[in-house]
């Protein structure tokens, strides 16, 4: 697959919410533009944005459906989620 990022470093990546991320962000998924390198930037350009909460203690990141490190680098037409912590019964 050829890789389509920018000129200028950005790349476009596609994030889905769950639970409080959709809440805050109001929408389940969306494609965005971004020169965050790693899954922690990424998050903290949307947080600063939507409100998140500031800390990724308890938060996980999937990345192309597989659970990965928050330094992980980011490529063009990834699949980004951030999972929140859930409580059930």
């Amino acid at each position: 697959m050829p890789d389509h990022t920018r000129k200028d470093g950005a790349k476009t990546v596609a994030v889905e919410y769950f639970a409080i991320f959709r809440e805050r962000r109001g929408c389940s998924s969306e494609t965005v533009t971004t020169h965050a390198a790693t899954a922690a930037g990424l998050y903290a350009e949307l947080a600063g944005s939507y409100a998140f909460p500031a800390s990724r203690d308890h938060i996980r990141v999937a990345i192309n459906q597989e659970f990965k490190a928050w330094d992980t680098v980011l490529a063009n037409d990834d699949t980004v989620v951030f999972i929140p912590p859930v409580a059930g019964g």
